[in-house]
């Protein structure tokens, strides 16, 4: 993995960070064209402007992903992202005008955000006019601002994450990125197995979730609440993808999720994962040769999606 390599050509992406209240958002503006997927594997998501995404949709894709801290308020950001995107053509044409697609998904992080801030429509513009291309800013910025993972304990036990970043690059030149906000009430797990993130112990010692766990026979106290942990991740290539196989990828890249977050998928989580391709070739006929190709760029969107997490921890430390 090489968290030095930038995104494909054409994705730009920004944040807008208080450093104070511990929140905020990070956008990905997509290139023109680019096709999109998604796949929802939490029991607490929290999203906008997501079922365009789906296989039998009309829309290709959207026209960026926007990640928010804020929870269900931090939604309306996102409409701060469509009026810079309307102000500058880009979007679903119409006989009316451009109509943008924004792609929204939400983290909790309202108990480290001073009460009443969250990000609102004039966030979500400040994120757009920040958004570049190249490797993005990452530890505890943008929707990653007020991020933990490991919250089995208690948040106050838990270990600061954020926003963390990866990429990889293919034999035949194809990008395959991954954008990720840690915020899982499970672990994040190192290379290795280890825990990279986690409860804390009495002596501040890492714990490991999955045996405290295992061992609690009712919930602990204070208890850990559905939808207040997430993890998402947005992968982006310039790959030859359509629509079907950008929702595969997506698929594929949740093993990403599983293989540093432990544990994953929890009733307690709102896990998303989305694929936006750019490439302009046309993707291989359905076939043998389609299947592989899938296999292919999903097996390194999972592992760039296992490194961003990984990421996450090691930046916001």
């Amino acid at each position: 993995m090489n968290a030095a390599l930038p995104p494909p050509e054409g994705f730009a992406v920004g944040h807008w960070t208080d450093d104070d209240a511990r929140t905020g958002c990070t956008v990905v503006i997509a290139p023109v064209g680019t096709r999109g997927g998604i796949e929802v594997r939490g029991g607490g998501t929290g999203t906008r402007e997501v079922e365009g995404l789906a296989p039998l949709a009309n829309a290709e894709g959207p026209t960026a992903v926007l990640f928010t801290g804020g929870s269900a308020f931090g939604l309306a950001a996102a409409d701060g992202v469509i009026r810079w995107l309307e102000e500058r053509g880009l979007g679903r044409p119409t006989p009316v005008g451009v109509i943008p697609l924004v792609s929204t998904a939400v983290v909790f992080d309202l108990a480290a955000a001073a009460p009443g801030r969250r990000p609102g429509p004039d966030q979500g513009y400040a994120a757009c006019e920040a958004a570049a291309g190249g490797v993005p800013a990452r530890g505890r910025v943008g929707a990653g601002a007020g991020a933990a993972v490991g919250k089995v304990l208690g948040r106050e036990r838990a270990t600061l994450s954020g926003v963390g970043y990866a990429a990889t690059r293919l034999p035949g030149g194809e990008t395959v990125a991954a954008i990720a906000v840690a915020n899982a009430v499970g672990d994040v797990l190192g290379e290795d197995g280890q825990v990279l993130g986690g409860p804390h112990g009495e002596r501040g010692e890492l714990l490991r979730s999955a045996e405290l766990i295992r061992d609690m026979p009712e919930p602990p106290s204070p208890a850990v609440r559905a939808g207040e942990s997430t993890t998402l991740v947005c992968v982006c290539t310039d790959a030859a993808l359509d629509k079907r196989g950008c929702g595969i990828v997506a698929r594929i890249a949740g093993a990403g999720i599983a293989r540093a977050v432990d544990p994953a998928f929890t009733p307690f989580d709102g896990d998303v994962a989305f694929c936006l391709a750019s490439g302009a070739a046309l993707p291989p006929a359905p076939g043998p040769a389609a299947s592989w190709w899938l296999t292919v760029l999903g097996t390194a969107a999972a592992t760039v999606t296992a490194a961003a997490i990984r990421d996450a921890v090691r930046e916001a430390a």
